[in-house]
């Protein structure tokens, strides 16, 4: 029997840059910069903190894989996204 039974909505965003981090195997200034590009814009609370939410975090992966196994660029990436949004 799990201890919490919580409920949590793909689209919460509750998961802070650093356990992201290693959640997607990606270094944080990575993750900064997929935000300054447009490409994983995570919620602001104030003024620094950046919170992600599981659909984040997936898309992380999927940026990850496209990354590392296939070299695609930060362009790349953000032009793949788009195309798969349109289809």
């Amino acid at each position: 029997m799990a201890l919490f039974d919580i409920q949590i909505s793909a689209d919460e965003p509750v998961y802070i840059i650093s356990v992201v981090s290693k959640l997607v195997d990606l270094p944080v200034w990575t993750l900064r910069q997929l935000d300054k590009a447009g490409i994983v814009c995570p919620k602001r609370v104030g003024k620094k903190s950046r919170l992600y939410s599981l659909r984040d975090i997936r898309k992380l992966e999927y940026i990850r894989y496209l990354m590392e196994e296939k070299g695609v660029n930060l362009s790349g990436i953000k032009i793949i996204l788009e195309m798969e949004k349109e289809l």
